[in-house]
């Protein structure tokens, strides 16, 4: 609840550049999305974006394209692995999620791409290195990323009208 509580604190006090951001729309978030997501190990504050725009745009709308473009920008960690330079293949993380991805796929693909976390890429780039099929793997993402981007665009929806009692 207090995490909520301070997003929405900082969401409202960024509001205005939230604003500026929407000159761009749709294909902004879209951009941004890809954008933060192709980041391999590092975090960005893409969700954070998402969460603003939600109170500015049609949440909905907002999710489906930062979903888009975060599914696209997944593909980065994918193609680290698949392309054999994967650096993280001695990391206990890596064999733990690399033996989830083998045994259940599609389905562990889209249960990491759905929630929060930081370990998603470290799930990317097992998926290449296993040469899970690409259309199989973006399919996986793209459902578990929208439906996270649509939750947080719905949060920061709603988190403006409680904050200011609209």
């Amino acid at each position: 609840m207090l995490l909520v509580v301070v997003i929405t604190i900082f969401v409202y006090s960024v509001r205005d550049q939230a604003e500026q951001l929407a000159v761009y729309g749709y294909p902004g978030i879209f951009f941004l999305a890809l954008l933060t997501n192709a980041t391999v190990f590092l975090p960005a504050p893409g969700i954070a974006v998402v969460f603003a725009m939600g109170a500015v745009f049609d949440p909905l709308l907002v999710g489906i394209a930062a979903g888009a473009g975060g599914a696209l920008g997944e593909l980065s960690g994918y193609l680290a692995g698949f392309s054999g330079q994967a650096v993280v293949e001695r990391a206990e993380l890596y064999r733990r999620l690399s033996n989830w991805v083998q045994k259940y796929g599609f389905w562990a693909i889209l249960a990491l791409a759905a929630i929060p976390n930081p370990t998603f890429d470290v799930a990317g780039v097992a998926a290449g290195v296993l040469k899970m099929p690409l259309p199989k793997f973006l399919l996986a993402v793209s459902i578990g990323v929208t439906c996270k981007m649509i939750l947080f665009a719905y949060a920061g929806a709603q988190s403006m009208t409680w904050v200011l009692g609209k």
